[in-house]
Formats: C-alpha cells, structure tokens, sequence
C-alpha cells in the first residue's frame, strides 16, 4: 500500500510539472483595433491587420468567442492563441484579461500589437513594460491587468497630421504609398510574433526594436 501511494503521488507531480510546462508554451498574441467593416483599413486597427495577416499566410480560421475572434496557431512546440477583441478598443482590457485567466496563459506570455503615433510608420518596437501613451486600448488593458508591466509590440504609423486632426488621421485610412510597403512590414511584424514564442522577449527586443 505504502509502495503504491508513493507511485500515486510520483504520478501527481509528474502530471502537475507537464502542465506547467504546457502553459509556459502557450502564448496569448493581441491583436488591439475596432470591429466593423468601416475600421477594417485604418491605422488604429494595425493590430488586427498584423494578425490577418498571419491567419491568412498559415490558413487559420478566426471564430467567434466571447468577448473576441480567436484562432489558434501552432508553431515549433509553441501555441499561440490569437485574439482580435470585439470589445472596441477602448474596452480592450476586458477581453484580454478574461482569454488571459481563461487559458491559464501567465502575465509573460502575453504580448499587445497597437498602433503608435510617435514612431515613424512601419517602425517596430518591444517593449516589457510602460505608461500607455495616451492609447485608450492599452489604458483600459492597464487597469484591467493592474499593471503595466506587459509586453507589448508598438507599430508605428507616425504622426504626419495637422493640428486638431489626430483622430481623424488614426481613423483614417492607410496612404497608397504606405499602402505599398505594408506587406513588407507585416511579413516582419509576424517573425517579431513567432521569436518572441520561440527566443524569449529579450532576444527578440534585440533582433527586432528599431528594424
């Protein structure tokens, strides 16, 4: 009997220790933009763009979830779980915090994609912590996290409008020319994606900030 106790809670840890190892690998990849046919081709809603992209050059399906469109990508022993809230953006934190404890995926393995004003456009930039820069998607993700130390992958979109004009130029639509270079950058922008699952935020920040 004492034998086959002992045996029973070698088993335990050993089931404990697989799933552990099992939510280190699985990653929750936010997508932050607005739901609607009229937002689809805006700046603001980069961070769906970069993850339709992906879907489309690994055909993945995104469904429809609470509080979210989900697809699952698998990658070198990694799952990613990609999420595009369908909260708006302002209510962004919601649908990350409830796919974050839902999943069981930790605060490290999550990484937000949000346009930024102050980069040059298609300029990528990693980043483990920060304030949220006056973007109401990583405020509202910063108060339902309780933190501001998440990870999160800033794509520029630069910050080329007249004074007073800001949302009109962030609800606007992309330019041809930016229009042209974007399949360039979004092929990069799922590389930084799949490094960050397989290298670690640190080398990936090294390979990828400023590129």
């Amino acid at each position: 009997m004492c034998t086959f106790l002992k045996m029973l809670f070698k088993n335990k840890k050993y089931t404990h220790k697989t799933e552990e190892i099992d939510t280190m690998k699985k990653f929750l990849i936010v997508g932050l933009g607005n739901i609607g046919e009229k937002y689809t081709n805006t700046r603001h809603n980069i961070g769906f763009k970069i993850l339709d992209h992906l879907a489309k050059t690994e055909d993945l399906q995104f469904e429809t979830q609470k509080l979210g469109d989900l697809t699952t990508y698998r990658f070198k022993g990694r799952t990613f779980i990609l999420l595009k809230p369908s909260t708006y953006m302002n209510l962004s934190g919601k649908s990350i915090l409830y796919w974050l404890t839902k999943e069981k995926i930790p605060l490290e393995n999550l990484l937000v994609i949000t346009d930024d004003l102050n980069l040059p456009f298609g300029s990528i930039r990693l980043k483990t912590k920060g304030s949220d820069g006056g973007h109401n998607g990583l405020k509202d993700t910063q108060d339902k996290l309780n933190t501001t130390k998440y990870n999160r992958f800033r794509f520029g979109i630069s910050d080329a409008f007249s004074t007073g004009r800001q949302i009109d130029y962030v609800l606007g639509e992309w330019t041809d020319e930016e229009k042209s270079k974007l399949p360039e950058r979004l092929d990069k922008a799922i590389a930084l994606i799949k490094s960050f699952g397989t290298a670690g935020i640190n080398n990936t920040m090294n390979t990828f900030n400023g590129k």
